[in-house]
């Protein structure tokens, strides 16, 4: 949804956006695309966005908490030459924003940071060029550059990537660029991003051509958002642990790095049945067992792991704990206390999180660290407690998955707010 809003900004044009989501991290994606100068009409089961690229109406914007809106959106703040301010809120104020200061100035943007935190001064325009950036922090910051190079019309140059982490989220960006008929890199094994040589022989040729009778508006393009595996992760693992659910809308052959979520309940031996249409999933008769798994490009998957992995027996580990420190919380210390208060042990090793499973929940009230996804990960983890469990400042799902408790309702769970 997210990034969807960002190319139909940059894209120009009219396009209609299906399946709309209405998170607080999407009603900050839309409030950015405004704010940056295109017209954006909510009707509820679409969204209709009419750009004529980035020409920003205010001094600043504001990404909510949105670790990819703030990451993807200040470089396309960059494209233009007005001064802006981009802020955030909450847990997003103390996430490192160094990764500005240290490559926009390389593409001739000006940056000003509060010592590597938010705000952040931009003003550009930027002006791409071969650049090596750091990947291990997020996938996040190349998928604002490879969408900012794309609408300069970046000509011959490459953006080279070290260490780069959650490869499927660039697979998803890149595609989304694609449907949106935006100049897509060649990838060269996720090390190198390419972008070829302009059909423009010179910059004069390409002013014309931007400054021709051409009308954007006449551009019409259609995107369906996709079902969000990482929200689904959660609604999955609650079905292999508490009951034979149907979950429906996920797309088994999308590139989003959270459908490696099937590998887990695959390993866990419950119940699985996956078709084009729909997943069917539930606890087996003689229970869950532990699992091993590999979590470094989805990261996001950490929670929903650690209540399956709770509920099977004996030791489940799970590799890739170096990716938690920078979320909305530290996820990694997070689970570990939140998850003890119910009676579950996790250790952390290096890079490793051990969660010592199978010895049954108890009721207990949990912090979700205004983590949405701990949040979450708490209720479902409740759903097979010996008593009740009360998560405080539970609204934190608000910022991915606001359906998320009723959702869960839906499913026969006793959820009271």
């Amino acid at each position: 949804m997210q990034r969807a809003c960002a190319a139909a900004l940059v894209a120009k044009g009219k396009s209609i956006i299906n399946n709309p989501g209405h998170s607080n991290d999407d009603k900050a994606a839309m409030d950015i695309t405004q704010r940056l100068g295109a017209t954006v009409t909510n009707n509820g089961s679409e969204l209709i966005i009419e750009s004529n690229g980035v020409q920003p109406v205010s001094s600043e914007i504001n990404c909510g908490e949105s670790g990819l809106s703030i990451r993807m959106f200040t470089p396309l703040v960059a494209l233009s030459n007005h001064a802006l301010t981009v802020n955030g809120t909450g847990s997003l104020t103390t996430r490192p924003m160094d990764f500005f200061d240290e490559i926009l100035p390389q593409l001739d943007v000006h940056v000003k940071s509060n010592q590597g935190k938010l705000p952040l001064n931009i003003q550009g325009p930027i002006v791409p060029k071969n650049i090596t950036i750091d990947g291990s922090l997020s996938s996040q910051f190349l998928t604002g550059l490879l969408l900012a190079y794309a609408a300069s019309n970046a000509s011959d140059v490459s953006i080279t990537v070290t260490n780069l982490k959650s490869k499927p989220y660039i697979d998803l960006t890149l595609d989304v660029m694609k449907q949106f008929g935006l100049k897509v890199p060649e990838n060269k094994n996720y090390e190198s991003f390419y972008f070829a040589k302009s059909d423009f022989d010179s910059a004069a040729d390409f002013d014309s051509a931007q400054s021709s009778d051409v009308n954007p508006s006449t551009s019409l393009r259609t995107y369906t958002v996709e079902g969000d595996w990482s929200g689904a992760a959660f609604l999955l693992v609650a079905g292999a642990v508490a009951g034979n659910i149907v979950v429906k809308g996920l797309d088994v052959f999308s590139t989003q790095a959270d459908k490696k979520i099937l590998e887990a309940l695959m390993d866990c031996g419950c119940i699985l049945s996956v078709s084009n249409e729909q997943i069917e999933i539930g606890y087996p008769p003689l229970g869950v067992r532990g699992f091993h798994f590999n979590a470094t490009e989805c990261p996001d998957l950490f929670p929903p792991l650690v209540a399956l992995a709770a509920y099977c027996n004996g030791k489940t580990v799970i590799e890739g704990t170096t990716r938690l420190t920078h979320k909305e919380s530290n996820r990694a210390i997070t689970l570990q206390e939140e998850f003890a208060k119910l009676g579950v042990t996790i250790e952390l090793q290096d890079d490793l999180m051990i969660v010592n499973g199978g010895g049954g929940l108890k009721g207990a009230t949990v912090h979700s660290r205004h983590d949405h996804r701990i949040a979450m990960a708490c209720a479902v983890a409740a759903l097979k407690a010996e008593g009740s469990v009360t998560i405080e400042e539970a609204e934190a799902i608000n910022k991915s998955y606001p359906d998320f408790y009723e959702h869960l309702k839906v499913l026969g769970a006793n959820v009271s707010l």
